[in-house]
């Protein structure tokens, strides 16, 4: 029999909907019985399956997305692939019966041609992967990167644009954001910053963002931010609270921050990757219902995914800690109770991660790359922020886990089905609603070198970007993440480190400095990062007991100072 392969996520709309109209159908679902070896996957528990059936399903339609309908062999070779297919035929999109129809007498009467596009388009993905750049790009390459996505800022509405009619849909895009906020590029592209804050502008003014709750929704389906599609991902919220402190908005951030806690997190700690955009309001499911009540007190309000997505809590430690330290401390508090839940709940009996957790049982897919860099870069920010040396020192060993002789790797070498298949991801993945996982690793990994704990670690990023770099300076609004750590490598870091008193007026002068590393400590602290091999803080004391600021700027390092001014 065939195989059918559908690809979604919890709180995917057009997932539910296709569910019900052709899954839970009965004669639907009788043929898919008959005629079919059924599988479900959860894009966000096996990311590494899902970007291997996306860059199949390339071969037969260019609108790609979820839910993702694949038809293979038993050898997990793809013949034929889709999206969402109706009940009935509407326009040039046949139904769903159709499609099982057309598939099961190919199958049964073409098979000869059926295995030989499955083998053919193997080979063809195989032999598609780009290769490594040979040199490193400069800044001088990486700000034409990103003048090039400046220019195709919407200019009306801000952010991006898919098109340019009204009904374009518009994502919020935070790795690209977040790339153009990068201190570096106050120099060499001067109005990066500012298409950003716009684009913050616009989202937090519009109906994607939440006024009651704060946080905002995945995508507005209109070009001007309205008609949101309702479900709230932890990925969106998480990298906003980032660009809105770096805009130097903290209500915003703080707000969001507030969804996060208050909404997401659970009873374990672990905060949830989702809230869904269907609520039952009146006895029938609504898209959207619940955000759009002026009274929601008598609502249930929509259900939470409720897995611990190990990356995802990565992204939102970093967030939140970052918040806290510039708004309100029960932030950081609600950073730390995220970390112990996640190294509790998702790591196995052998120390390895595991991808995600649910109801603090481990799930049994295996962690990625992007956990693993996920997971370190948040704990990293926690140790800047809390002082406490021993996250710093996990992050370490979660990064020092995957680099080997052999390159980089997650232990156990990924997906053991897709290595069977031989149907692993090609090339590099690109930046979604959050940073890839190579993105996300050498992030983790810049972030280590910053801090003084080798060059290793920043050889290991340079090699991920190298592997990126021809896909992301060909296409720079896909990969925002790996050039925002291509342009740390390409230009010198600013590190700050304060001494003291972690609540005096040059702490606080400290936490809004735009540098690359602001560490805020006490005089032990220092002493314990040093001692760990973090060579960023080796000789930095509180001066005369004072409280002191270290400030490092191009690889020289100014006097000590106790002035707040002398940061800014």
């Amino acid at each position: 029999m065939p195989v059918l392969v559908s690809i979604g996520y919890s709180t995917c709309h057009w997932c539910h909907v296709m569910a019900r109209e052709s899954f839970q159908n009965a004669e639907t679902a009788a043929l898919v019985n008959d005629g079919f070896v059924a599988i479900k996957v959860d894009r966000e528990e096996h990311p590494d399956v899902d970007a291997a059936y996306l860059d199949a399903a390339s071969a037969f339609t260019p609108h790609l997305g979820w839910p993702l309908t694949a038809f293979a062999t038993p050898e997990g070779r793809i013949f034929y692939a889709g999206t969402y297919f109706p009940p009935a035929p509407r326009g040039q999109l046949p139904s769903f019966r159709q499609v099982l129809a057309a598939v099961r007498e190919a199958w049964t009467e073409r098979r000869g041609e059926v295995d030989a596009t499955g083998a053919s388009l193997r080979e063809a993905l195989a032999s598609a992967a780009p290769a490594a750049a040979d040199a490193f790009p400069s800044g001088e390459v990486l700000a034409a990167a990103v003048a090039d996505v400046v220019s195709r800022e919407d200019r009306e509405f801000g952010g991006f644009a898919a098109g340019a009619s009204l009904d374009s849909p518009k994502f919020p895009n935070t790795p690209v954001l977040r790339l153009l906020q990068h201190p570096a590029l106050a120099s060499l592209v001067p109005g990066a910053a500012g298409v950003a804050s716009r684009a913050l502008t616009a989202m937090t003014t519009s109906e994607l963002r939440d006024a009651v709750e704060g946080g905002f929704f995945r995508y507005a389906t209109r070009r001007d931010w309205t008609v949101p599609h309702y479900e709230r991902m932890l990925t969106d919220n998480a990298g906003l609270i980032e660009v809105a402190l770096a805009a130097g908005d903290d209500a915003t951030a703080a707000e969001t921050a507030g969804f996060l806690v208050d909404v997401l997190q659970l009873p374990s700690g672990g905060i949830a990757a989702a809230q869904d955009s269907e609520s039952v309001i009146d006895g029938q499911r609504s898209e959207g219902g619940y955000y759009r009540t002026a009274d929601r007190a008598a609502l249930a309000p929509p259900a939470l995914d409720a897995k611990v997505v190990t990356g995802w809590n990565g992204h939102a430690i970093a967030a939140l800690a970052a918040a806290g330290a510039r708004t309100d401390p029960r932030f950081v508090e609600a950073a730390r109770w995220a970390a112990d839940a996640v190294l509790e709940a998702n790591v196995a009996d052998d120390g390895t991660l595991r991808r995600a957790s649910l109801d603090e049982i481990r799930s049994a897919a295996p962690a990625t790359l992007e956990d693993y860099g996920g997971l370190a870069r948040g704990l990293l920010a926690l140790g800047r922020v809390t002082g406490e040396v021993a996250y710093a020192e996990r992050a370490r060993a979660l990064v020092d886990a995957c680099l080997s002789t052999d390159g980089i790797r997650t232990p156990g070498g990924g997906d053991p089905v897709l290595a069977l298949q031989g149907m692993q991801p090609q090339g590099v993945p690109s930046d979604g609603a959050a940073p890839s996982g190579p993105s996300a690793f050498a992030a983790a990994a810049l972030d280590l070198w910053r801090l003084g704990a080798g060059e290793g670690y920043r050889e290991a990023a340079e090699t991920l970007v190298r592997a990126a770099a021809p896909a992301a300076l060909a296409a720079p609004l896909a990969y925002g993440a790996i050039l925002e750590v291509a342009l740390g490598l390409a230009t010198p870091p600013r590190q700050v480190v304060v001494v003291g008193e972690t609540d005096a007026a040059l702490a606080d002068a400290a936490r809004r400095v735009a540098a690359d590393v602001v560490a805020v400590v006490t005089p032990a602290q220092a002493a314990d990062f040093a001692r760990a091999g973090f060579a960023l803080f080796e000789g930095k004391v509180a001066q005369g007991g004072a409280t002191t600021a270290y400030d490092c700027r191009a690889f020289t390092c100014a006097l000590p100072t106790t002035d707040p001014a002398a940061l800014i």
